[in-house]
Order: structure tokens, then C-alpha cells, then sequence
């Protein structure tokens, strides 16, 4: 039967009908369905694909179900596009400091926000043959280019054509939250399903939100030459990290031109002629901000609506479908993952738990128990504004919370040759380690690349391998990742006392 109807994304080019024709393709048919599948998977994001791809490679009979864009938000909506215009971004705002390179010039350069749009329609079109419906074909996946409904426990139907299965797996992620303010959908708001769709820069930019997507989008933009004003309910951006960390962020994006609202309750939205305006208080007093375009950056909101879960017996709340740590359902024949069923909502974690899905629905235990859980996950997380903040663990006052002794140790980059060179000395590596020992619990790290230089203390938390293995581990020079062996050995020197160095100190007298 004929797939779902045709999809057309805003600007209607070259570049997105490209990505159009691999991710939901116009004259798609649906396949005939096999008489029962080992798999049948509801989403096409990372979580789905992932566990599509692997569940195939492994001779599983698959059926895959998707309504919209394969790929899901991180390619259409997410990461892919977001990070472009980052880099974008980084670009324009490496324009003025060309003086402190020894750089001269015309003062002004030809800025085109259009370019910048169609430089990441071209590079997401180019990534989307990844995820498409013919490469999943070609891997022997049964694609479905429909809306799913479950109708028992063990069927589901893609379109009104039945699905058997013997597992199956939701994958069908979460969407941006629309929020509870008065007049805001009535005047009209982006989100990050709708931002990426713009060709014309926005003159003034309200952001709702400080979090990662909020202070991503909003440095960006003012990067790109609006006025944008980021608006945050607490007095702090990033709320979620390390505050020095955040700190050292706030100061960047202040000197990037955002325009700071910390604190602030915004008690309405409304339209002014083609102003749209947003009024909110801070402390006592009220204030009114006029704007062209308004950023929600803020909230999701799992996709459950539709799918039928009541028929197939999996349990659900406004926070998503509910799973054990093997992610089983409360249907054992039904199993979830990413961001429909975690509250870590990143692309890499619904990868790894596509794994862990894997392991569990189609090679279950004997005894029914799960081979693999999701309490085994370390998971990093960065926030690509300018610089990076990056994590991985505990912070410190987590541990302390869990009764757990931490010794906290710093690394600024103003003492790291690379990054003083590059200019980009505004940072630190912070890690946290069990008292008395080098087992290490937490990280943060604030640089240029802070998201590269993750993964080495994700690895060493994962084998325990401890600080002292970085410590002995050869590191090029000069690297910004220096800060990682310049604050394990913070570690070693709190480690060597007084009494030791006396000892040895006497030693070498006697041995002159």
C-alpha cells in the first residue's frame, strides 16, 4: 500500500527535498508484511535506528515504523542542524578578534544569515542517506512509512496492515513542551522543530529557558547579529551544572551581546501590531521586552499519543512509557528507548540503550531477568555553546547528598600552555574523587572542546581505572586535554605528605 502522506519542510529547495526523498520518501511503498517479525520498532530516531540496524545485522526478521522524518529530531531538528549553526557562529564571532592575530582589514564584512541556513540544509541532506528508508531496506529492515497503533499485545498496525511480533520496541521520542504562559500560542513562538525553517535573521530574539538548547541557540543568534535577550526563571543560566562552570559561560554570552533576564517570571505574551511582546517581572519589578520572533528553549514532552498503549498493556504518565532498568514494559513482549522512557535525553544515550535493548528482547535471560541494564551507564553530556561545558558523574554535592566523601580537585586552562596560546584560557577541568582514594565520581570540564575531552575520564570512570592511570598516561604537548594529567597529578601531590617527603628528604642526605 501506498506510505504516508508526502512531507514538504520549509524553505521548499534542493537541499530539503533531498533529505525528503531519503527520509520520508514521496513515492514510498510499503512492503508486504512477513507473517510475524522477531522486531517490529515504532520510531526512526537514534533509538530506533540503532536498534533496527543492529537487530538486522544479527538475522532478525524486522519491521520498522515511522510516521515522519527517519532520523528523528537529532538529524531533522536536533543536533545535526543546531550544531551547524554553532560552528556557523564560532566563525562570525572569530571575525573581530582577527586583530589579536595580527589580522587587518576592511572593518566590515558581507554577513549572509541565508548562506549560513543553506549551508546546513546542504550538510543535513547529506547525513540523511544514513538514516534512509533505502539504506534500512538494503539492510533487509521491512520499512514502514506510517502512523503505528498497537491493537493487542503482540500486534500492531501500521497503517490498518497488521504487525505480529514477538518483541517489540517504542522508540518514538519526545517533542518540544508547549508552555503554560498566557497569549504565548496565540502570538506565535519557534521551537526547535520550527527554528531551523528560518532564512531571514530575526532583528530581536526573545529565548525562554537558559538551558543547553536555550544558551546554544541564543549565543548563536546574537553571534549572527540579533538582539537577543535570554530570558531564565532562576539567576543563573545552566542550571543543571557546575555554577563556576556556568559562570564562566554567562560571562561569554554577556560578551557576545545577549541581554541577560535572570529571575524572571513572564506572566504574559502578547502581540502589538507585528511586535510580539513579552511581559515579566524580576524582583519586584515589571518589565516589558518587544521582539520579532520568541525562542521556547525549554520542556519536552514524550510522544505517546496515538500509539495504542492501553491495547498492548504498557504502562505510561506525562513522563513517557514506564520500564524497568532492562527497559521491559509493563507488556514483557514490549520493551523501550530514549528519550520516550529516560530522563537523559541525549542522542548518544538512546544509541547505548538501543543496545541494551538488543541484549535484553532477543536474547533474553533463561531466568527471565535482563542481561543488560541501564544502571551500568556512564553518561556524559556537553553544551556546545563557546566555551564547552562538559560532565560525566556526580558533582560534588550529589556525592556529599549520597553520604559519599569527595576530595574536589581544579585545573584552570590559565595554567595549560595550549589553551593560553589559543586564547581560550577562560576554563577549567574539575574532577571529583572518592576520599582517600583515586576512584574517581565526577567531572566537569569548561573549554574550547570540552566535548572532545570528555570521554577520557567517561572511560576511566567506567573501568575504574582512577586518576592515577591518567596521571601515567602520556599526553601530546601542547593540548588543551593536558588539563586532564596537569589535575591527576594534583591528585599525586595531595597524595605525597610531609611525613614521606621528610623521610625521603633525610634519605637523600644520606645517600649524597
Amino acid at each position: 500500500m501506498p506510505a504516508a502522506g508526502a512531507v514538504l519542510l520549509s524553505p521548499d529547495d534542493e537541499h530539503n527535498r533531498r533529505l525528503v526523498s531519503n527520509v520520508h520518501p514521496p513515492a514510498w511503498r510499503n512492503p508486504q508484511p512477513a507473517e510475524r517479525y522477531n522486531l517490529v520498532v515504532i520510531g526512526a530516531g537514534t533509538a530506533g535506528l540503532v536498534t533496527t540496524a543492529v537487530a538486522a545485522g544479527l538475522g532478525a526478521r524486522v519491521a520498522l515504523v515511522e510516521r515522519h522524518l527517519m532520523g528523528g529530531d537529532c538529524l531533522n531538528v536536533g543536533c545535526v542542524p543546531s550544531k551547524s549553526l554553532v560552528r556557523a557562529a564560532r566563525a562570525w564571532a572569530a571575525v573581530p578578534r582577527g586583530a589579536e592575530f595580527g589580522l587587518s582589514g576592511p572593518d566590515s564584512l558581507q554577513r549572509d544569515f541565508g548562506a549560513v541556513m543553506a549551508r546546513m540544509r546542504r550538510l543535513r541532506a547529506g547525513l540523511s542517506s544514513v538514516d534512509s528508508a533505502e539504506r534500512f531496506t538494503g539492510l533487509g529492515v521491512d520499512v514502514f512509512i506510517a502512523a503505528a497503533r498497537f491493537t493487542g499485545r503482540d500486534t500492531v498496525e501500521a497503517d490498518g496492515v497488521p504487525l505480529r511480533f514477538s518483541r517489540a520496541a517504542i522508540c518514538t521520542g519526545a517533542r518540544a513542551a508547549a508552555l503554560p504562559i498566557p497569549g504565548l500560542a496565540e502570538a506565535g513562538y519557534l521551537t526547535n522543530e520550527t527554528l531551523f525553517s528560518l532564512t531571514e535573521l530575526p532583528p530581536r530574539l526573545a529565548v525562554i529557558g537558559a538551558g543547553p538548547i536555550g544558551c546554544e541557540m541564543a549565543q548563536s543568534f546574537a553571534r549572527f547579529g540579533s538582539e537577543v535577550t535570554l530570558l531564565e526563571q532562576i539567576g543563573h543560566i545552566l542550571p543543571r551544572e557546575d555554577p563556576d562552570a556556568a559562570a564562566i559561560v554567562q560571562r561569554r554570552m554577556a560578551a557576545d551581546g545577549v541581554r541577560l533576564a535572570l529571575d524572571a517570571g513572564i506572566t504574559q505574551v502578547a502581540r502589538r501590531e507585528r511586535d510580539k511582546l513579552i511581559r515579566y517581572t524580576a524582583g519586584s519589578a515589571g518589565h516589558e521586552l518587544a521582539v520579532d520572533d520568541v525562542l521556547v528553549g525549554v520542556g519536552r514532552a514524550p510522544n505517546v499519543e496515538g500509539l495504542g498503549l492501553e491495547a498492548a498493556g504498557v504502562a505510561y504518565d506525562r513522563t513517557g512509557v514506564k520500564v524497568d532498568g532492562h527497559l521491559r514494559t509493563s507488556n514483557p513482549r514490549v520493551y523501550a528507548a530514549g528519550d520516550i522512557c529516560f530522563p537523559f535525553k541525549f542522542t548518544h544515550t538512546a544509541d547505548a540503550m538501543a543496545q541494551i535493548l538488543i541484549q535484553n528482547a532477543l536474547f533474553p535471560h533463561p531466568l527471565g531477568l535482563g542481561r543488560a541494564s541501564t544502571d551500568s551507564l556512564v553518561i556524559p553530556w556537553c553544551t556546545y555553546t563557546e566555551p564547552e561545558i562538559a560532565h560525566v558523574g556526580l558533582y560534588e554535592a550529589d556525592a556529599r547528598a549520597k553520604g559519599i566523601e569527595v576530595e574536589t580537585f581544579t585545573q584552570t586552562l590559565d595554567e595549560v600552555d595550549r589553551a593560553v596560546l589559543e586564547g581560550e584560557d577562560d576554563g577549567f577541568v574539575r574532577v571529583h574523587v572518592k576520599r582517600g582514594s583515586d576512584r574517581l565520581l565526577g567531572a566537569t570540564i569548561v573549554a574550547g572542546h570540552a566535548g572532545e575531552m570528555i570521554s577520557e575520564l567517561t572511560l576511566a570512570m567506567k573501568t575504574g581505572a582512577g586518576l592515577g592511570a591518567i596521571a601515567g598516561t602520556i599526553h601530546p604537548y601542547p593540548t588543551q586535554a593536558d588539563g586532564l594529567r596537569k589535575v591527576a597529578n594534583q591528585l599525586r601531590r595531595a597524595r605525597f605528605s610531609a611525613r614521606q617527603k621528610s623521610l625521603l628528604t633525610r634519605w637523600f642526605a644520606w645517600t649524597r
